[in-house]
Protein backbone atom coordinates (compact mmCIF):
# COMPACT_ATOMS: atom_id res chain seq x y z
CA UNK A 1 0.00 0.00 0.00
CA UNK A 2 1.18 3.53 -0.75
CA UNK A 3 2.22 5.05 2.58
CA UNK A 4 2.78 8.63 1.40
CA UNK A 5 0.54 11.50 2.43
CA UNK A 6 -0.87 14.54 0.68
CA UNK A 7 0.36 16.97 3.34
CA UNK A 8 4.02 17.80 2.72
CA UNK A 9 4.39 20.37 5.52
CA UNK A 10 1.87 20.99 8.27
CA UNK A 11 0.63 24.55 8.54
CA UNK A 12 1.08 26.72 11.62
CA UNK A 13 -2.53 26.60 12.80
CA UNK A 14 -2.03 29.41 15.30
CA UNK A 15 -0.57 31.70 12.62
CA UNK A 16 -3.38 30.92 10.17
CA UNK A 17 -5.93 31.55 12.91
CA UNK A 18 -4.38 34.94 13.66
CA UNK A 19 -4.65 35.85 9.97
CA UNK A 20 -8.30 34.80 9.94
CA UNK A 21 -8.95 36.75 13.14
CA UNK A 22 -7.58 39.85 11.43
CA UNK A 23 -9.57 39.19 8.26
CA UNK A 24 -12.96 39.33 9.99
CA UNK A 25 -12.00 42.54 11.81
CA UNK A 26 -11.30 44.33 8.53
CA UNK A 27 -13.80 45.80 6.06
CA UNK A 28 -15.07 43.42 3.40
CA UNK A 29 -12.98 43.23 0.24
CA UNK A 30 -14.88 41.87 -2.75
CA UNK A 31 -15.22 42.11 -6.50
CA UNK A 32 -16.05 45.66 -7.55
CA UNK A 33 -19.82 46.09 -8.15
CA UNK A 34 -19.27 47.48 -11.65
CA UNK A 35 -17.02 44.54 -12.54
CA UNK A 36 -19.57 42.07 -11.16
CA UNK A 37 -22.21 43.75 -13.33
CA UNK A 38 -19.94 43.35 -16.37
CA UNK A 39 -19.45 39.66 -15.60
CA UNK A 40 -23.21 39.25 -15.30
CA UNK A 41 -23.89 41.00 -18.61
CA UNK A 42 -20.95 39.87 -20.73
CA UNK A 43 -20.51 36.35 -19.43
CA UNK A 44 -23.56 34.94 -17.71
CA UNK A 45 -26.19 36.65 -19.87
CA UNK A 46 -24.40 36.26 -23.21
CA UNK A 47 -22.38 33.06 -22.86
CA UNK A 48 -24.59 31.02 -20.53
CA UNK A 49 -28.02 31.48 -22.13
CA UNK A 50 -28.89 27.78 -22.31
CA UNK A 51 -28.04 27.35 -18.64
CA UNK A 52 -30.20 30.31 -17.68
CA UNK A 53 -33.18 29.06 -19.70
CA UNK A 54 -32.86 25.53 -18.32
CA UNK A 55 -32.59 26.72 -14.71
CA UNK A 56 -35.60 29.03 -15.10
CA UNK A 57 -37.65 26.03 -16.23
CA UNK A 58 -36.22 23.82 -13.48
CA UNK A 59 -37.19 26.35 -10.79
CA UNK A 60 -40.84 25.67 -11.59
CA UNK A 61 -40.58 22.08 -10.34
CA UNK A 62 -37.35 21.94 -8.28
CA UNK A 63 -37.02 24.12 -5.16
CA UNK A 64 -34.29 26.62 -5.97
CA UNK A 65 -33.83 25.08 -9.40
CA UNK A 66 -31.18 22.50 -8.46
CA UNK A 67 -31.12 19.26 -6.49
CA UNK A 68 -27.80 19.71 -4.69
CA UNK A 69 -26.51 22.50 -2.45
CA UNK A 70 -23.16 22.56 -4.25
CA UNK A 71 -24.89 23.58 -7.48
CA UNK A 72 -26.18 26.90 -6.13
CA UNK A 73 -24.17 29.83 -7.44
CA UNK A 74 -24.65 33.50 -8.29
CA UNK A 75 -26.28 34.87 -10.43
CA UNK A 76 -27.82 31.53 -11.41
CA UNK A 77 -26.67 27.90 -11.43
CA UNK A 78 -24.91 26.71 -14.56
CA UNK A 79 -25.75 23.41 -16.23
CA UNK A 80 -22.76 21.10 -16.67
CA UNK A 81 -22.73 18.33 -19.24
CA UNK A 82 -19.20 16.91 -19.14
CA UNK A 83 -16.58 16.22 -16.48
CA UNK A 84 -13.20 14.81 -17.39
CA UNK A 85 -9.95 14.93 -15.45
CA UNK A 86 -9.60 18.49 -14.18
CA UNK A 87 -11.98 20.10 -16.68
CA UNK A 88 -15.72 20.78 -16.69
CA UNK A 89 -17.89 21.78 -19.65
CA UNK A 90 -21.27 23.46 -19.45
CA UNK A 91 -24.28 23.15 -21.74
CA UNK A 92 -23.28 26.32 -23.60
CA UNK A 93 -19.88 24.86 -24.46
CA UNK A 94 -17.82 26.84 -21.93
CA UNK A 95 -14.82 25.12 -20.36
CA UNK A 96 -13.69 25.41 -16.73
CA UNK A 97 -10.92 24.41 -14.35
CA UNK A 98 -12.56 22.06 -11.87
CA UNK A 99 -11.61 22.88 -8.28
CA UNK A 100 -14.92 21.56 -6.98
CA UNK A 101 -14.13 17.96 -7.98
CA UNK A 102 -17.72 16.90 -7.22
CA UNK A 103 -17.27 18.13 -3.66
CA UNK A 104 -14.16 16.07 -3.07
CA UNK A 105 -14.53 12.42 -4.16
CA UNK A 106 -12.54 12.55 -7.39
CA UNK A 107 -8.94 12.35 -6.14
CA UNK A 108 -7.82 10.96 -9.52
CA UNK A 109 -9.83 13.58 -11.39
CA UNK A 110 -13.34 13.28 -12.80
CA UNK A 111 -14.54 10.20 -14.63
CA UNK A 112 -11.23 8.30 -14.91
CA UNK A 113 -11.41 5.68 -17.69
CA UNK A 114 -9.83 2.97 -15.52
CA UNK A 115 -12.87 3.12 -13.24
CA UNK A 116 -15.46 3.93 -15.90
CA UNK A 117 -14.63 0.78 -17.87
CA UNK A 118 -15.19 -1.41 -14.79
CA UNK A 119 -18.53 0.28 -14.14
CA UNK A 120 -19.66 -0.25 -17.74
CA UNK A 121 -18.70 -3.90 -17.44
CA UNK A 122 -20.76 -4.40 -14.26
CA UNK A 123 -23.74 -2.68 -15.91
CA UNK A 124 -23.48 -5.05 -18.86
CA UNK A 125 -23.34 -8.12 -16.64
CA UNK A 126 -24.96 -7.65 -13.24
CA UNK A 127 -26.72 -4.31 -13.48
CA UNK A 128 -26.59 -1.46 -10.97
CA UNK A 129 -28.41 -3.19 -8.11
CA UNK A 130 -29.78 -6.57 -7.05
CA UNK A 131 -30.50 -6.19 -3.33
CA UNK A 132 -28.30 -9.26 -2.77
CA UNK A 133 -24.64 -9.85 -2.00
CA UNK A 134 -22.01 -9.13 -4.65
CA UNK A 135 -18.33 -10.06 -4.49
CA UNK A 136 -17.24 -6.42 -4.71
CA UNK A 137 -18.91 -5.68 -1.39
CA UNK A 138 -16.20 -7.85 0.14
CA UNK A 139 -13.42 -6.52 -2.11
CA UNK A 140 -14.19 -2.90 -1.24
CA UNK A 141 -14.47 -3.64 2.49
CA UNK A 142 -11.18 -5.58 2.39
CA UNK A 143 -9.41 -2.75 0.55
CA UNK A 144 -10.58 -0.22 3.14
CA UNK A 145 -9.68 -2.53 6.04
CA UNK A 146 -6.23 -3.22 4.59
CA UNK A 147 -5.60 0.50 4.15
CA UNK A 148 -6.92 1.90 7.45
CA UNK A 149 -5.34 0.27 10.50
CA UNK A 150 -8.30 0.85 12.85
CA UNK A 151 -10.88 -0.60 10.47
CA UNK A 152 -11.28 -4.28 11.35
CA UNK A 153 -14.75 -4.28 9.80
CA UNK A 154 -16.62 -2.03 7.37
CA UNK A 155 -20.32 -1.48 6.64
CA UNK A 156 -21.38 0.33 3.47
CA UNK A 157 -24.23 2.86 3.54
CA UNK A 158 -25.78 5.34 1.16
CA UNK A 159 -24.12 8.57 2.34
CA UNK A 160 -21.91 10.16 4.95
CA UNK A 161 -25.02 11.46 6.70
CA UNK A 162 -26.35 7.91 7.08
CA UNK A 163 -22.97 6.70 8.34
CA UNK A 164 -22.91 9.41 11.02
CA UNK A 165 -26.44 8.50 12.10
CA UNK A 166 -25.40 4.84 12.41
CA UNK A 167 -22.29 5.79 14.37
CA UNK A 168 -24.39 7.64 16.96
CA UNK A 169 -26.52 4.53 17.55
CA UNK A 170 -23.55 2.19 17.67
CA UNK A 171 -21.74 4.45 20.15
CA UNK A 172 -24.71 4.54 22.51
CA UNK A 173 -25.08 0.76 22.40
CA UNK A 174 -21.36 0.16 22.87
CA UNK A 175 -20.87 2.57 25.80
CA UNK A 176 -24.37 2.57 27.34
CA UNK A 177 -23.93 6.37 27.54
CA UNK A 178 -26.30 9.02 26.21
CA UNK A 179 -24.51 12.16 25.05
CA UNK A 180 -22.90 12.97 21.71
CA UNK A 181 -20.25 15.71 21.63
CA UNK A 182 -19.09 17.39 18.43
CA UNK A 183 -16.64 20.09 17.49
CA UNK A 184 -18.36 23.44 16.99
CA UNK A 185 -18.64 24.42 13.31
CA UNK A 186 -18.22 20.84 12.10
CA UNK A 187 -20.52 19.22 9.57
CA UNK A 188 -21.48 15.59 10.08
CA UNK A 189 -24.41 15.42 7.70
CA UNK A 190 -27.89 16.80 8.10
CA UNK A 191 -29.49 14.42 10.60
CA UNK A 192 -31.41 15.96 13.50
CA UNK A 193 -28.98 15.51 16.39
CA UNK A 194 -25.84 16.38 14.43
CA UNK A 195 -27.36 19.58 13.05
CA UNK A 196 -26.25 21.12 16.34
CA UNK A 197 -23.43 23.68 16.25
CA UNK A 198 -22.87 23.55 12.49
CA UNK A 199 -20.94 26.15 10.45
CA UNK A 200 -20.41 28.61 13.33
CA UNK A 201 -18.90 27.38 16.62
CA UNK A 202 -21.25 28.23 19.46
CA UNK A 203 -24.26 28.44 17.14
CA UNK A 204 -25.96 25.53 18.94
CA UNK A 205 -29.48 25.08 17.47
CA UNK A 206 -29.64 28.36 15.53
CA UNK A 207 -28.67 26.87 12.15
CA UNK A 208 -30.86 23.75 12.40
CA UNK A 209 -34.18 25.06 11.14
CA UNK A 210 -36.99 22.51 11.28
CA UNK A 211 -35.46 20.48 14.12
CA UNK A 212 -37.36 20.56 17.47
CA UNK A 213 -35.09 21.74 20.29
CA UNK A 214 -35.76 18.68 22.47
CA UNK A 215 -33.82 16.56 19.96
CA UNK A 216 -30.65 18.34 21.04
CA UNK A 217 -31.05 17.30 24.68
CA UNK A 218 -28.12 14.90 24.45
CA UNK A 219 -25.92 16.76 21.94
CA UNK A 220 -23.22 19.26 22.91
CA UNK A 221 -20.39 21.09 21.15
CA UNK A 222 -16.90 22.20 22.14
CA UNK A 223 -14.70 24.89 20.64
CA UNK A 224 -12.19 23.80 17.97
CA UNK A 225 -8.56 23.57 19.05
CA UNK A 226 -9.56 23.93 22.71
CA UNK A 227 -9.04 20.76 24.77
CA UNK A 228 -10.15 22.54 27.93
CA UNK A 229 -13.49 23.29 26.27
CA UNK A 230 -13.91 19.61 25.40
CA UNK A 231 -12.95 18.41 28.87
CA UNK A 232 -15.46 20.75 30.50
CA UNK A 233 -18.24 19.16 28.44
CA UNK A 234 -17.02 15.61 29.11
CA UNK A 235 -16.74 16.29 32.83
CA UNK A 236 -20.26 17.74 32.99
CA UNK A 237 -21.66 14.79 31.02
CA UNK A 238 -20.52 12.45 33.79
CA UNK A 239 -23.52 13.75 35.75
CA UNK A 240 -26.05 13.63 32.90
CA UNK A 241 -25.79 10.23 31.28
CA UNK A 242 -22.15 10.03 30.20
CA UNK A 243 -20.62 10.65 26.78
CA UNK A 244 -21.16 8.00 24.12
CA UNK A 245 -18.91 9.57 21.49
CA UNK A 246 -16.91 12.57 20.41
CA UNK A 247 -17.19 13.37 16.70
CA UNK A 248 -14.37 15.21 14.99
CA UNK A 249 -13.32 16.31 11.52
CA UNK A 250 -9.58 15.63 11.85
CA UNK A 251 -8.28 18.53 9.72
CA UNK A 252 -10.70 20.98 11.35
CA UNK A 253 -14.42 21.78 11.28
CA UNK A 254 -16.11 22.09 7.88
CA UNK A 255 -13.25 20.22 6.29
CA UNK A 256 -10.42 22.31 7.65
CA UNK A 257 -11.66 25.87 7.25
CA UNK A 258 -10.82 26.40 10.94
CA UNK A 259 -7.38 24.75 11.17
CA UNK A 260 -6.26 22.58 14.09
CA UNK A 261 -2.90 22.17 15.79
CA UNK A 262 -1.12 19.00 14.72
CA UNK A 263 -1.36 17.38 18.16
CA UNK A 264 -5.00 18.36 18.81
CA UNK A 265 -6.44 15.05 17.59
CA UNK A 266 -4.10 13.18 19.93
CA UNK A 267 -5.40 15.31 22.79
CA UNK A 268 -9.00 14.51 21.87
CA UNK A 269 -8.16 10.80 21.79
CA UNK A 270 -6.62 11.02 25.26
CA UNK A 271 -9.73 12.71 26.68
CA UNK A 272 -12.02 10.13 25.08
CA UNK A 273 -10.08 7.35 26.78
CA UNK A 274 -10.16 9.21 30.10
CA UNK A 275 -13.94 9.70 30.05
CA UNK A 276 -15.00 6.42 28.41
CA UNK A 277 -16.28 7.95 25.16
CA UNK A 278 -15.76 6.54 21.68
CA UNK A 279 -13.66 8.66 19.33
CA UNK A 280 -15.33 8.98 15.93
CA UNK A 281 -13.26 10.34 13.03
CA UNK A 282 -15.37 11.80 10.25
CA UNK A 283 -13.12 11.09 7.25
CA UNK A 284 -15.73 11.74 4.58
CA UNK A 285 -13.42 14.38 3.08
CA UNK A 286 -10.02 13.22 4.32
CA UNK A 287 -10.36 9.46 3.82
CA UNK A 288 -8.18 8.48 0.80
CA UNK A 289 -7.49 12.16 0.07
CA UNK A 290 -4.97 12.87 2.84
CA UNK A 291 -3.53 9.41 2.28
CA UNK A 292 -4.44 5.75 1.89
CA UNK A 293 -4.15 5.45 5.68
CA UNK A 294 -6.53 8.38 6.14
CA UNK A 295 -6.00 11.48 8.25
CA UNK A 296 -5.79 9.16 11.27
CA UNK A 297 -2.70 7.57 9.76
CA UNK A 298 -1.15 10.99 9.23
CA UNK A 299 -1.89 12.18 12.78
CA UNK A 300 -1.13 8.81 14.40
CA UNK A 301 -4.53 8.55 16.08
CA UNK A 302 -6.61 5.40 16.67
CA UNK A 303 -10.34 6.23 16.51
CA UNK A 304 -12.92 3.65 17.51
CA UNK A 305 -15.13 4.38 14.50
CA UNK A 306 -14.44 6.05 11.17
CA UNK A 307 -17.00 7.66 8.89
CA UNK A 308 -16.37 7.33 5.16
CA UNK A 309 -17.98 8.94 2.12
CA UNK A 310 -17.10 10.73 -1.12
CA UNK A 311 -14.35 8.63 -2.69
CA UNK A 312 -15.39 5.20 -1.42
CA UNK A 313 -17.94 4.94 -4.23
CA UNK A 314 -15.50 6.39 -6.74
CA UNK A 315 -17.66 9.45 -7.38
CA UNK A 316 -20.68 7.24 -8.09
CA UNK A 317 -23.87 7.16 -5.97
CA UNK A 318 -23.91 5.31 -2.65
CA UNK A 319 -20.87 6.95 -1.07
CA UNK A 320 -21.10 6.28 2.64
CA UNK A 321 -19.86 3.83 5.20
CA UNK A 322 -18.73 3.17 8.74
CA UNK A 323 -15.68 1.21 9.81
CA UNK A 324 -14.05 0.39 13.10
CA UNK A 325 -12.85 -2.07 15.64
CA UNK A 326 -14.60 -5.45 15.96
CA UNK A 327 -15.74 -4.90 19.52
CA UNK A 328 -17.66 -1.83 18.38
CA UNK A 329 -18.72 -2.94 14.91
CA UNK A 330 -20.42 -6.04 16.35
CA UNK A 331 -23.46 -3.84 17.04
CA UNK A 332 -24.06 -3.69 13.28
CA UNK A 333 -24.07 -7.46 12.80
CA UNK A 334 -25.89 -8.76 15.85
CA UNK A 335 -28.06 -11.75 15.02
CA UNK A 336 -26.35 -12.21 11.65
CA UNK A 337 -22.99 -13.27 13.01
CA UNK A 338 -23.86 -15.35 16.06
CA UNK A 339 -23.86 -12.44 18.51
CA UNK A 340 -27.55 -12.72 19.31
CA UNK A 341 -27.06 -11.42 22.86
CA UNK A 342 -25.87 -8.07 21.50
CA UNK A 343 -28.51 -5.56 20.52
CA UNK A 344 -28.27 -4.53 16.90
CA UNK A 345 -28.21 -0.85 15.99
CA UNK A 346 -31.40 0.10 14.16
CA UNK A 347 -30.47 0.99 10.58
CA UNK A 348 -31.07 0.02 6.97
CA UNK A 349 -30.46 1.07 3.39
CA UNK A 350 -31.97 -0.62 0.36
CA UNK A 351 -29.57 1.08 -2.04
CA UNK A 352 -26.46 0.71 0.12
CA UNK A 353 -23.52 -1.30 -1.23
CA UNK A 354 -24.89 -1.73 -4.73
CA UNK A 355 -22.66 -3.52 -7.24
CA UNK A 356 -22.10 -0.24 -9.12
CA UNK A 357 -20.96 1.69 -6.03
CA UNK A 358 -18.74 -1.11 -4.74
CA UNK A 359 -17.11 -1.79 -8.11
CA UNK A 360 -16.46 1.93 -8.65
CA UNK A 361 -15.18 2.41 -5.13
CA UNK A 362 -12.86 -0.58 -5.17
CA UNK A 363 -11.25 0.29 -8.50
CA UNK A 364 -10.99 3.98 -7.60
CA UNK A 365 -9.12 3.12 -4.40
CA UNK A 366 -6.91 0.67 -6.28
CA UNK A 367 -5.97 3.34 -8.81
CA UNK A 368 -5.40 6.00 -6.14
CA UNK A 369 -3.07 3.55 -4.41
CA UNK A 370 -1.21 2.52 -7.59
CA UNK A 371 -0.82 6.07 -8.93
CA UNK A 372 0.23 7.73 -5.65
CA UNK A 373 -2.69 10.06 -6.34
CA UNK A 374 -2.99 11.44 -2.79
CA UNK A 375 0.53 12.82 -2.77
CA UNK A 376 0.29 14.08 -6.36
CA UNK A 377 -2.97 15.89 -5.65
CA UNK A 378 -1.40 17.31 -2.48
CA UNK A 379 1.59 18.65 -4.39
CA UNK A 380 -0.79 20.45 -6.73
CA UNK A 381 -2.59 21.84 -3.67
CA UNK A 382 0.74 23.15 -2.37
CA UNK A 383 1.49 24.84 -5.70
CA UNK A 384 -1.98 26.38 -5.93
CA UNK A 385 -1.83 27.70 -2.36
CA UNK A 386 1.67 29.13 -2.76
CA UNK A 387 0.54 30.89 -5.94
CA UNK A 388 -2.56 32.30 -4.26
CA UNK A 389 -0.44 33.65 -1.41
CA UNK A 390 1.80 35.44 -3.92
CA UNK A 391 -1.23 36.97 -5.64
CA UNK A 392 -2.70 38.09 -2.30
CA UNK A 393 0.58 39.86 -1.53
CA UNK A 394 0.84 41.31 -5.04
CA UNK A 395 -2.60 42.93 -4.82
CA UNK A 396 -2.24 43.88 -1.13
CA UNK A 397 -5.41 42.05 -0.09
CA UNK A 398 -6.36 40.77 3.38
CA UNK A 399 -7.28 37.33 2.00
CA UNK A 400 -5.97 34.15 3.65
CA UNK A 401 -4.83 31.05 1.75
CA UNK A 402 -3.77 27.76 3.33
CA UNK A 403 -4.16 24.06 2.62
CA UNK A 404 -4.13 20.57 4.06
CA UNK A 405 -2.69 18.75 1.07
CA UNK A 406 -5.24 18.79 -1.73
CA UNK A 407 -7.87 20.49 0.46
CA UNK A 408 -7.22 24.17 -0.24
CA UNK A 409 -8.79 27.24 1.34
CA UNK A 410 -9.08 30.75 -0.05
CA UNK A 411 -10.75 32.88 2.60
CA UNK A 412 -11.72 36.28 1.21
CA UNK A 413 -14.30 37.30 3.80
CA UNK A 414 -13.88 34.76 6.63
CA UNK A 415 -17.53 33.73 6.78
CA UNK A 416 -16.66 30.46 8.51
CA UNK A 417 -14.38 32.05 11.09
CA UNK A 418 -17.00 33.72 13.27
CA UNK A 419 -18.10 32.21 16.57
CA UNK A 420 -20.83 32.90 19.11
CA UNK A 421 -20.20 33.58 22.79
CA UNK A 422 -23.39 32.79 24.68
CA UNK A 423 -22.03 34.65 27.69
CA UNK A 424 -22.68 37.77 25.63
CA UNK A 425 -26.14 37.22 24.08
CA UNK A 426 -25.98 40.50 22.17
CA UNK A 427 -23.27 39.01 19.96
CA UNK A 428 -25.60 36.37 18.52
CA UNK A 429 -27.62 38.56 16.11
CA UNK A 430 -24.46 40.48 15.22
CA UNK A 431 -22.60 37.31 14.25
CA UNK A 432 -25.52 35.88 12.28
CA UNK A 433 -25.97 39.13 10.38
CA UNK A 434 -22.21 39.46 9.69
CA UNK A 435 -21.94 35.91 8.37
CA UNK A 436 -24.98 36.48 6.17
CA UNK A 437 -23.48 39.66 4.65
CA UNK A 438 -20.11 38.05 4.10
CA UNK A 439 -21.67 34.94 2.58
CA UNK A 440 -23.28 37.19 -0.05
CA UNK A 441 -19.89 38.64 -0.99
CA UNK A 442 -18.40 35.15 -1.04
CA UNK A 443 -21.03 34.29 -3.66
CA UNK A 444 -20.06 37.36 -5.69
CA UNK A 445 -16.40 36.30 -5.64
CA UNK A 446 -17.48 32.81 -6.69
CA UNK A 447 -19.33 34.31 -9.66
CA UNK A 448 -16.20 36.20 -10.72
CA UNK A 449 -14.14 33.01 -10.52
CA UNK A 450 -16.78 31.17 -12.56
CA UNK A 451 -16.76 33.84 -15.26
CA UNK A 452 -12.99 33.41 -15.51
CA UNK A 453 -13.40 29.65 -15.91
CA UNK A 454 -12.75 28.58 -12.32
CA UNK A 455 -15.26 26.34 -10.52
CA UNK A 456 -14.79 26.39 -6.74
CA UNK A 457 -16.71 25.18 -3.71
CA UNK A 458 -18.65 28.24 -2.53
CA UNK A 459 -15.83 30.51 -3.64
CA UNK A 460 -13.70 29.55 -0.64
CA UNK A 461 -12.63 25.89 -0.86
CA UNK A 462 -10.75 24.28 -3.71
CA UNK A 463 -9.92 20.63 -4.22
CA UNK A 464 -6.99 19.64 -6.40
CA UNK A 465 -6.70 16.22 -7.99
CA UNK A 466 -3.95 14.09 -9.48
CA UNK A 467 -5.21 15.16 -12.92
CA UNK A 468 -3.64 18.59 -12.45
CA UNK A 469 -0.11 19.44 -13.61
CA UNK A 470 2.12 22.37 -12.61
CA UNK A 471 1.39 24.08 -15.94
CA UNK A 472 -2.36 23.77 -15.44
CA UNK A 473 -2.14 25.16 -11.90
CA UNK A 474 -0.11 28.09 -13.20
CA UNK A 475 -2.73 28.79 -15.89
CA UNK A 476 -5.46 28.72 -13.26
CA UNK A 477 -3.48 31.17 -11.13
CA UNK A 478 -3.42 33.65 -14.03
CA UNK A 479 -7.21 33.63 -13.90
CA UNK A 480 -7.26 34.21 -10.15
CA UNK A 481 -4.88 37.09 -10.80
CA UNK A 482 -7.42 38.69 -13.12
CA UNK A 483 -10.12 38.47 -10.46
CA UNK A 484 -7.92 39.77 -7.64
CA UNK A 485 -7.01 42.78 -9.77
CA UNK A 486 -10.69 43.79 -9.70
CA UNK A 487 -11.18 43.55 -5.92
CA UNK A 488 -11.69 46.58 -3.71
CA UNK A 489 -12.96 47.40 -0.23
CA UNK A 490 -16.74 47.34 -0.12
CA UNK A 491 -18.22 50.80 0.22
Amino acid sequence: MDTRFAISQYHDAAAVTRELDELIKKPIYSIKPEVLAQYEENYFEKKCQKSKEMIEEARQIIPGGVQHNLAFNYPFPLVFTKAEGMKLHDVDGNEYFDFLQAGGPTVLGSNPPEVREKVIDILNTCGPSTGLFHEYEYKLAKKISDSIETVDMFRMLGSGTEACMAAVRVARLATKNKNIVKMGGAYHGWSDQLGYGIRVPGSKFTQANGVPLYLFKHTQEFFPNDLNSLERVLRMNQFRGGTAAVFIEPIGPESGTRPLDFDFNKGVERLCRKYGALLIFDEVVTGFRIGMAGAQGYYGVSPDLTIFGKVIAGGYPGAGGIGGKKEVMKYLGAGLDGTAKVKKAFMGGTMAATPISCVAGYHMLEEIDKQNACQKAGQMGDRLTAGLKELIKKHNLPFVAFNQGSVCHLETVGTMHFSINWGRPWTIPNVLSATSERKKEMEHMGAAYMAEGLVTLAGSRLYTSAAYTPLLIDEALKRFDKVFAQVAVKA
